[in-house]
């Protein structure tokens, strides 16, 4: 199990140089807790599922990417903006090192799905996807928001992402509906929510038999209990999980953040 030096250390700028760099914004994240076995079954080795509270825990996380491009090139306006959603969970390695297992990655830019599977390894799928914006203070709704950390506070927003996704294999669509963060703030260490966000590396395979680790770098998340009207578990069973017996029992936003993006390292 991850040590806190290690989790505090995976945050840190890593050497070297980086390859991309993107925007991150209108993220909602979404987690569930879930039997440890059901997700160390799925698992490649050499990987190890990284628990809170004795459980796993599985999300969905709908956002969009901005931005993106090459390091040294600017982007390109049909090119570096699209919408995209994944289903995690959080594992470590044989050394203890936290991140991501991603089991799917959905994403309405052809180019940026291919690219990602053969550069970074990762199970990116083809969506159909849409978004709206509208305000607020236009509309009702109670909203959904779980229970937060005592240092965590929340207020309604004036802006509402309307945020839509169909996997081109699937037949359900997913559909979000959430307020912006207004009074955000970093997670407080120790809390379920650090250990959710808090995550800068991620780990791939290739054809089953390679392992590999890439890392981010952005600065902590500015995270706010999400008010979420609409939410959907149909990432999930795309990814054949049972469907979960509760409403998310975490549920947050974040602020935008600017990522750079390492290249992968092969583990073995």
């Amino acid at each position: 199990m991850p040590t806190p030096a290690q989790r505090l250390a995976a945050r840190e700028r890593p050497q070297g140089l980086p390859v991309m760099r993107q925007r991150w914004s209108g993220l909602l994240f979404l987690h569930w807790p879930v039997e440890i076995s059901l997700i160390q079954n799925r698992l490649p080795p050499g990987l190890h599922v990284d628990t809170f509270g004795g459980n796993a825990w599985i999300g969905v996380v709908p956002f969009f990417m901005e931005r993106v491009r090459p390091v040294g090139l600017p982007p390109v306006p049909w090119l570096s903006w699209f919408m995209e959603l994944n289903v995690r969970t959080y594992v470590h390695d044989d050394a203890g090192n936290p991140g991501v297992w991603f089991f799917s990655l959905d994403c309405n830019q052809p180019l940026a799905v291919e690219i990602a599977r053969r550069v970074f390894h990762l199970p990116y799928q083809h969506a159909a996807m849409s978004s709206e914006r509208s305000s607020t203070q236009e509309e009702g709704g109670t909203g959904v928001s779980p229970v937060p950390s005592a240092a965590m506070k929340s207020a309604r927003s004036a802006d509402r992402i309307h945020y839509r996704c169909q996997r081109k294999s699937a037949k359900q669509d997913a559909i979000y509906q959430y307020d912006l963060p207004t009074a955000p703030q970093p997670a407080e260490i120790g809390t379920l929510e650090w250990f959710l966000v808090e995550r800068y590396l991620l780990f791939s395979t290739h054809r089953k038999t390679e392992l590999f680790c890439g890392r981010v770098h952005h600065t902590p998340y500015q995270i706010a209990p999400g008010i979420c009207d609409s939410w959907s578990a149909a990432p999930l069973l795309w990814e054949a999980f049972p469907a979960p017996d509760q409403p998310p029992p975490s549920i947050l936003t974040a602020a935008p953040v600017d990522v750079t993006i390492f290249p992968l390292r092969r583990l073995r």
